[in-house]
């Protein structure tokens, strides 16, 4: 399970913009510990449910077999604002090895500084990172050449579907362009007075994973020009996203109706959630949807399937957004080899990454264990581990302040969404200049 997504980061980004401020210094060569003495190090986690809990001691019980010196301290449930206090605070008691869901603020974490940079530890273990990760995570763990974090393991975001609802409604199959969304979305909604007994999709930008940057995959897209410049006023995949989205809005029963609904669903973590009370017929949603829709008891057979794509893109549907969890050094660790042998266990060792992928049901993070047959999966899971290695799926652009520009763009969203922006050209390239003056003030 994940609470990284965009609507969730806007805490995240503000500790980390302190944390800049406060972290300096890095290993030129590696640390100077020996990896071999007799040594405990800290690692700090976010994860909280029991058996995420569960499986992320499992692990580190697996890797202390493998390394009897070294004893692993575990803190789990550690957001950004905690890490950020202990790593500007430094000393003893803090993080040696870091974890953290924000993707999104991998720019910033490696040019602040505030996680090492990897590379001497890489070179010298000789890990082939092209052999061994996906090219998106790889993109998604570095910033400007510099890599500070590796992925562990990956989130990969579909489309779920109540195929009782489906059946009901003549719907043979998943929608898998853009436009039989919206039919299919249409046929699939049924109202209730001025509300709805059920929702075909909820295309809210606050409809939990209906952000931005979630929708964007759907087009190819780019965020940035070649000089660094916000490219979301030039590239038309922006101008047709926010287009198509505004109008299955209004064909849905406008803005307005969708919030009041909206309002009436259950916590995205919780039992409750819209799409396992069949309040919602189909979700936009990460891969552990699943297993807790299942968990939830939901009364209906789950479809699983890829996000359609744009109509003039249909030969790239399989593609998607990709995120997940990243981990690093801290800089202020005095055992940074030891804290280097967990982080290269925890992301390249197969067995490793599979059995934590089997636990916290998420996606493996390397190629072999992609590929693995000890994987242990519903079989609708593997639609995920498509969507993880299709060639086409992206993540979002790194900058050096972090996911602000996603917040940007995500607070534009809002107001064209619910009609207080008219002119969608004119407000992108606003936005546009906003994410520019953001960034040159950042470095």
């Amino acid at each position: 399970m994940r609470t990284s997504r965009l609507t969730s980061t806007a805490v995240a980004v503000a500790a980390i913009s302190v944390l800049a401020t406060a972290c300096t210094g890095q290993s030129e060569a590696g640390a100077s510990d020996d990896p071999d003495a007799k040594t405990t190090i800290n690692f700090w986690h976010g994860w909280s449910a029991p058996a995420e809990v569960k499986a992320v001691q499992d692990n580190i019980d697996r890797f202390e077999k493998a390394h009897p010196n070294i004893t692993v301290k575990v803190s789990g449930n550690i957001n950004d604002d905690k890490l950020n206090q202990a790593l500007r605070a430094g000393g003893s008691d803090g993080p040696d090895v870091v974890s953290s869901f924000t993707t999104a603020n991998v720019g910033k974490f490696c040019s602040s500084g505030a996680f090492t940079d990897l590379k001497p530890f890489i070179e010298k273990s000789k890990l082939d990172l092209e052999k061994t990760f996906p090219k998106v995570l790889l993109e998604y763990t570095q910033f400007e050449g510099k890599r500070c974090a590796l992925p562990l393991l990956t989130d990969a975001y579909g489309l779920y579907y109540n195929k009782d609802a489906f059946k009901k409604a003549g719907i043979t199959a998943p929608p898998k362009t853009m436009s039989e969304l919206a039919d299919v979305a249409k046929k699939l909604t049924v109202e209730k007075g001025d509300s709805y007994q059920q929702l075909g999709f909820m295309p809210n930008f606050h409809g939990y994973e209906t952000v931005v940057s979630h929708y964007m995959p759907s087009w190819e897209h780019a965020y940035f020009d070649e000089n660094g410049k916000s490219n979301i006023a030039k590239d038309p995949a922006f101008a047709k996203m926010f287009t198509y989205q505004k109008k299955l809005v209004d064909s849905l029963g406008g803005y307005t109706k969708l919030e009041k609904y909206r309002g009436t669903f259950g916590d995205e973590w919780g039992a409750k959630h819209p799409f396992h009370t069949g309040q919602v017929a189909m979700q936009l949603d990460g891969e552990w949807r699943l297993g807790m829709a299942e968990d939830a008891g939901a009364d209906f057979e789950i479809g699983v399937a890829p996000m359609p794509v744009a109509d003039d893109e249909a030969d790239s549907y399989g593609k998607g957004y990709l995120s997940g969890t990243i981990v690093g050094i801290a800089p202020a660790s005095k055992k940074q080899n030891a804290a280097w042998e967990l982080v290269k266990f925890m992301t390249s060792d197969t067995e490793a990454v599979v059995n934590f992928s089997n636990g916290i049901r998420n996606v493996p993070s390397t190629l072999e264990a992609l590929k693995s047959p000890d994987l242990k999966f519903d079989p609708r899971f593997k639609t995920f581990l498509d969507i993880a290695q299709h060639p086409e799926s992206s993540t979002s652009d790194g900058a050096v302040n972090g996911a602000t520009y996603q917040l940007t763009l995500q607070d534009f969203g809002y107001q064209y969404e619910k009609g207080a922006v008219k002119d969608l050209q004119a407000g992108l390239e606003k936005t546009a200049r906003q994410i520019d003056t953001d960034i040159a003030k950042a470095k």
